[in-house]
């Protein structure tokens, strides 16, 4: 009996919810199926979807393929239509074990075990209303786990022999059990014998505050990477996306979180294109990754999304924001050579996803000039040198060159 075997788009919890999916599959006793956990952030995250299940039809036809995710939830019908899907599962009900005829066992915070590094939801669902998303209608309003329930994940996790957890969520920094918010969380996650990193998923800027910038100036275990949900650089464009931050937040943050962490590195999303954005507006966007210098920069086009307010703005020619996306791109993608670059010469203590390529305390990629490492090892590696944003490593010997 094969295993059910998933594909995830989009974020990081659409990756730990895929595996524990196939795992209430597995003990429902359903085999040889394909699950798929579809994205609605972009209508490009929905046509790769879309073309991997028919792909997938077509080279095991009869094979059973079960969608779920964001855009199955938003439009079930349309899923249901393609070839070779013989369900569609909304986001409520994709983790309740019934859904796979699973035994009804408490169903722990999702998190991956089949990767070198767990991913590990602790948040569910967004409260906010950002004119261009999407995923509040998919998701619902926020909600999480509670703290002993992602501290037995955790356990486990290290347990399994993950030295690395990522906590997720679609609003992380909304993480709330009583009175303790994400700062205390993460304490206690760090807290957790044997847990050798500890990493956090994407931040809204509004919500990082000085107890979080205390936590990474005292905690070395808490990886020195800053994602931001950044999404612009402009102040008019940012509360017509009505975000909860101003330009200069992100900027301000970036200073702050260099001072207690003086090796952070940061990460962003930005939106090209979004309705009525002028070269101005486009120019404090390229403005911005110059203050951030993001090691890692994910560019969406902006792209209508039914039944959100910013669809009914006016849009943009699509080559002109095709052209924005380009920009940003190439703006980010020479920080990322340069936070590359820059690490020549350093000893990373690194843990390897696959036998050759590991991911540093800084998120950044890593590759072995020679040999190979056990997966989910973590070695100190010296930097020899960079190829693009990928670093170029090899074993150092007790930790120096």
């Amino acid at each position: 009996m094969s295993p059910p075997e998933t594909l995830a788009f989009g974020c990081r919890l659409n990756s730990a919810e895929a595996d524990t999916m196939a795992r209430l599959a597995a003990a429902g006793g359903l085999s040889h199926a394909l699950i798929v956990n579809t994205c609605a952030v972009t209508a490009e995250a929905e046509s790769q979807a879309r073309q991997a299940i028919r792909r997938a039809a077509r080279e095991a036809p009869g094979r059973p393929i079960i969608v779920t995710g964001c855009a199955a939830t938003l439009a079930p019908a349309s899923w249901a239509a393609l070839p070779g899907v013989t369900r569609v599962l909304g986001n409520p009900e994709k983790l309740q074990p019934q859904s796979w005829g699973a035994p009804e066992t408490p169903t722990p915070p999702a998190a991956t075990r089949s990767r070198a590094r767990a991913f590990l939801e602790v948040q569910q669902g967004c409260d906010h209303h950002c004119t261009f998303c999407v995923i509040r209608l998919a998701r619902g309003p926020s909600r999480t786990w509670a703290l002993d329930d992602v501290l037995g994940a955790t356990r486990q996790a290290v347990a399994r022999g993950q030295q690395e957890v990522i906590l997720t969520g679609v609003d992380l920094a909304s993480w709330q059990d009583g009175a303790a918010g994400l700062a205390a969380l993460v304490r206690a996650c760090l807290g957790v014998p044997g847990l050798a990193r500890l990493r956090l998923s994407s931040l809204d800027p509004a919500a990082v505050g000085a107890d979080m910038l205390a936590l990474w100036r005292d905690e070395p275990r808490l990886a020195p990477f800053l994602h931001l949900s950044a999404q612009h650089g402009d102040g008019l464009i940012l509360k017509r996306m009505r975000r909860r931050h101003g330009p200069d937040t992100v900027p301000e943050l970036a200073e702050a979180a260099r001072a207690a962490r003086p090796d952070m590195a940061f990460g962003a999303d930005l939106i090209a294109g979004f309705p009525t954005e002028e070269e101005g507006h486009h120019a404090a966007s390229l403005a911005l990754i110059e203050a951030l210098r993001p090691a890692l920069l994910h560019v969406f086009p902006y792209s209508a999304r039914p039944g959100t307010a910013a669809a009914r703005l006016p849009a943009l020619a699509p080559p002109v924001v095709a052209a924005r996306a380009a920009a940003l791109r190439a703006a980010g993608q020479r920080h990322a050579h340069a936070a590359a670059a820059a690490r020549i010469g350093c000893i990373e203590q690194a843990i390897f996803d696959s036998s050759t390529e590991a991911t540093t305390a800084q998120g950044l990629r890593l590759r072995l000039t020679s040999g190979e490492v056990p997966r989910g090892a973590l070695r100190a590696l010296r930097v020899v040198g960079a190829d693009g944003a990928v670093l170029l490593a090899e074993e150092a010997q007790n930790g120096v060159a």
